[in-house]
């Protein structure tokens, strides 16, 4: 895991973001298990604070001295590390075809895209129907764009969510389906792109217009 992330943040980093993960650190305690001065620290603190993975949560008085900065991940730094989300939906969802059918789990995929679309403000024309479907896809982490096509709309998505599940289960694409369509307000065509580099994608007809 820490080589991973070393590759992503650089070697000390990463040794101090592991720091950080079991405990909430001061600048001080942080110099001293890295063998760092206190000022090195504080500019690598400075740097992971700006990227929004590094947060001020308290002060610690030691020997009557000034109070010094206690520091800890935000939750985008605490989701640098490795989750079992993918391990365990990708099993919930081979579960749910094995004993119920295929067919269940896609309609239950696509009641939880339904649901997480639900606070979508999508708007009454086609094209902020569409922008607002795109917009809760970049919440949920996806690079999306919108683009007008002969035939209506497509939103083209770069990568995927879902990119560690959709592999093995294409049924999960069938989540994302039902998200656009329960904002655009019609049916929708899926062309996702799957394999090694998994992209989204979902056609929009004119109808919706």
């Amino acid at each position: 895991m820490i080589n991973w992330l070393a590759r992503l943040t650089g070697e000390t980093q990463a040794r101090l973001l592991g720091l950080l993960r079991r405990s909430r650190q001061t600048i001080t305690s942080l110099a001293e298990a890295l063998g760092l001065t206190d000022n090195a620290v504080r500019m690598h603190i400075a740097a992971l604070h700006r990227d929004g993975i590094v947060e001020q949560v308290g002060t610690q008085r030691d020997t009557g001295g000034k109070p010094a900065r206690v520091y800890g991940l935000t939750h985008e730094g605490a989701e640098l590390f490795p989750k079992a989300y993918a391990l365990v939906l990708g099993k919930l969802v081979a579960e749910i075809v094995k004993t119920q059918g295929r067919d269940r789990a896609i309609a239950l995929l696509r009641a939880v895209g339904a649901q997480a679309a639900a606070g979508a403000r999508p708007g009454t024309s086609a094209k902020q129907r569409v922008d607002a479907a795109a917009g809760v896809f970049r919440d949920l982490g996806s690079d999306v764009e919108v683009e007008k096509t002969a035939a209506g709309w497509r939103l083209q998505g770069y990568g995927c969510p879902l990119s560690a599940v959709t592999s093995g289960h294409p049924e999960m694409c069938e989540l994302g389906k039902a998200l656009v369509e329960e904002v655009v307000g019609t049916a929708v065509t899926e062309c996702c792109v799957r394999g090694e580099h998994p992209r989204c994608g979902f056609a929009v007809p004119a109808a919706a217009e």
